[in-house]
């Protein structure tokens, strides 16, 4: 991503913003996002990622499905209400057929079952931010 300022182009890194209650899952999708380059947003929750205001400037969003209070799927949903629905990635302990059929219908990218393979998380990582 670049933008121009007083005449100069500057380099902005992506950020990639999680969205998960399990603090050891944040924790190492933080560090393998920055080992790829990408700036990391970390938030435990649907409502705080919602309320931090960082929406508009997410360029991807890794979120888990089934979380305490909103899930993943209707924090999207808001997202997309308000216009700020960034690329979405979603991972869950929980994959079923339905599920990614559902992911897939409301305009998320992909779903990934946890544990993710980093490479496949990658590989999404770059789908999302145009670099693939």
């Amino acid at each position: 991503m670049k933008r121009e300022i007083k005449g100069r182009i500057l380099q902005i890194t992506p950020v990639v913003s999680i969205v998960d209650d399990d603090r050891a899952v944040r924790l190492a999708l933080g560090s393998l996002i920055r080992s790829l380059g990408w700036q990391v947003r970390m938030y435990e929750s649907a409502e705080e990622f919602l309320s931090s205001g960082e929406a508009a400037h997410t360029a991807c969003l890794i979120s888990d499905v089934l979380m305490p209070g909103m899930s993943g799927i209707e924090m999207y949903e808001s997202l997309r209400a308000q216009g700020h629905a960034p690329a979405t990635i979603f991972i869950t302990a929980c994959a079923t057929a339905p599920l990614q059929a559902q992911v897939v219908s409301i305009g998320a990218l992909v779903l990934l079952p946890k544990p993710y393979n980093a490479a496949t998380l990658a590989h999404w990582l770059s789908v999302a931010l145009g670099n693939p």
